[in-house]
């Protein structure tokens, strides 16, 4: 083997690129540590599948890579850079945090973003202050694996993006909101409910309002259904309800679903289908939050409001959809509304909810359908 090793070391700089990049991955099957110099200057290669052939190869020697990757990123040439630090994210070992940490300055994007995952992956706390300023990075997508990785960190980051919440960059508010829903923070909920309710951004806002949802306290529920006449917010508060899955705020969204707590200053724009000559579009996107959301909460006391809800051809898609959530407890209120109902495409959709629920009728039954 050891002279089988040699060879293919040897053969890693042969003219043929084929040649090199099977060098490579044969070295990454013996995973001999011997090879672990070579495959980082096959990192120059010009070759892309010579280059990510080595960088396979480096993952399945592992550990004993480790020394010579964080010295390669320091390498002056990108791709060497870029390869190092995504092999590194792979290879989780508290040596590489500090290593990690000094790529977060990169002026390279990949460098910074693959950075972030890899301290993500591995939960280090030492990550968590260097991480906060990357949640104002220039690219997107940086701010977003800077955002997960916080996530992953967990409780260590969350008294840091509690003071970002307090940061004058609404972008690092946005973010700090977002970051502490992914990790469903229970003492973020009243920081994150009198953002909701008061930050300058309606971006924040919003935010806010998700990130509520996913944290999915009830502690939450009188905040969210105030934020609730915030146009800009309305249609995230109304989907955060259903995710506490809080009985409580079934008549809330009841009342939303049939149009009657539709805010005075609700935008419109002209339409000749709407009896009143205007049709509220984005409370329209709202009461589809807010039906999804009783399907969520599961509470038979919206199952009547939903079917009356099959009337409306706008919501008569979400309405159907939320009805088959409830199971075979929709079937009886159905059959009855079917016994007079004369409209062929709400009998439509009355028979699929059936036939979703698994409702069959008994032979000596005759309902109509």
């Amino acid at each position: 083997m050891s002279d089988r090793v040699s060879e293919e070391i040897a053969a890693l700089k042969d003219e043929d690129w084929a040649v090199r990049e099977e060098a490579a991955s044969l070295l990454g099957e013996f995973a001999d540590p011997r090879a672990v110099g070579p495959l980082i200057e096959v990192l120059h290669d010009e070759d892309r599948a010579v280059r990510e052939a080595a960088a396979t190869a480096l993952r399945k020697i592992g550990q004993p890579s480790l020394p010579a990757l964080a010295k390669a990123l320091k390498d002056p040439n990108g791709n060497v850079q870029e390869a190092a630090v995504a092999i590194l994210k792979d290879l989780p070992d508290p040596t590489i945090v500090e290593p990690l940490i000094e790529c977060l300055a990169s002026k390279n994007w990949v460098v910074r973003m693959q950075a972030a995952k890899g301290l993500g992956l591995l939960g280090d706390e030492r990550a968590v202050r260097p991480l906060i300023p990357l949640l104002m990075d220039s690219v997107k997508a940086v701010r977003v694996d800077t955002t997960d990785a916080l996530a992953r960190i967990g409780k260590a980051a969350v008294s840091s993006l509690l003071a970002a919440l307090r940061h004058d960059a609404w972008i690092l508010r946005l973010h700090a909101c977002e970051a502490l829903g992914k990790m469903a923070a229970e003492e973020a909920v009243e920081p994150l409910c009198a953002v909701m309710l008061n930050d300058r951004d309606a971006a924040v806002r919003q935010d806010a309002a998700r990130a509520l949802g996913g944290i999915g306290s009830p502690k939450a529920l009188e905040a969210l259904t105030t934020a609730l006449m915030d146009l800009n917010v309305r249609p995230f508060a109304a989907e955060a309800l259903g995710k506490l899955k809080d009985a409580r705020a079934v008549s809330t969204l009841v009342d939303i679903v049939t149009g009657k707590s539709r805010p005075v200053n609700s935008r419109r724009v002209p339409s000749c289908g709407d009896e009143s000559g205007e049709l509220y579009i984005e409370e329209m996107e709202v009461q589809e939050h807010a039906i999804a959301a009783l399907a969520q909460i599961g509470d038979e006391r919206a199952i009547e409001p939903l079917i009356a809800a099959l009337k409306d051809t706008r919501l008569r898609a979400a309405a159907a959809n939320a009805l088959g959530a409830f199971g075979l407890r929709v079937a009886e209120p159905l059959l009855a509304k079917m016994k007079t109902e004369t409209d062929s495409n709400i009998l439509f959709h009355a028979r699929a909810i059936l036939t979703t629920v698994g409702w069959r009728p008994k032979v000596t039954m005759k309902v109509g359908i």
